[in-house]
């Protein structure tokens, strides 16, 4: 059997010397520290490190602008109420006004080519034209369909197959008065 002996005495004073000395450091620091006396003045450059700080105990105003990442967009709120009316704005041009189709029709007989134009009544402009075949052939054929100007419209058929029908073409000019 093991027996124990006594400690001898400069053990004990030596262990006693330790603990007094660690304790009173702590004892010290304790009383001549005050709560939140410690501050960045007083902490060296780099003292502070990720594992000193305790998981979750900091929060977003702790860190300067542009340190945290942006966390994930959140759903789109609620449509607000709708703000006052505008001004009025300027009054627009006043644009087309006493539409009016004009039209024409060339002779009716075989002769090929057969070319004709419709003019607007004076004072109004072209806006829009086209020509229409009578009777519609299948041995007639548009050459030409277009604007001549700002107020005449004209167009040209030929046959495309002789044909001994008789035939001719309307052209047609839509007009208005345009500011």
């Amino acid at each position: 059997m093991i027996s124990l002996r006594r400690p001898s005495p400069a053990l004990v004073i030596s262990c006693l010397a330790l603990a007094f000395a660690l304790g009173g450091t702590s004892f010290a620091a304790i009383q001549a520290l005050p709560n939140n006396s410690v501050g960045t003045s007083q902490l060296k450059n780099s003292a502070v490190t990720s594992a000193k700080v305790k998981n979750r105990s900091l929060l977003r105003v702790d860190f300067a602008s542009g340190q945290l990442p942006a966390g994930p967009r959140g759903p789109a709120g609620p449509a607000g109420p709708a703000g006052p009316a505008g001004p009025a704005g300027p009054t627009g041009p006043a644009g087309l006004s006493a539409l009016e189709r004009v039209d024409t029709t060339s002779d009716n007989n075989s002769v090929s080519p057969k070319t004709q134009a419709t003019t607007c009544p004076t004072g109004k402009r072209l806006v829009g034209g086209g020509v229409r075949l009578n009777p519609l052939l299948n041995a007639l054929a548009v050459q030409q369909s277009y604007p001549d100007n700002d107020n005449v419209y004209r167009a040209t058929v030929r046959e495309v197959t002789a044909t001994a029908t008789n035939w001719s073409i309307t052209v047609f000019a839509v007009c208005a008065n345009a500011s």
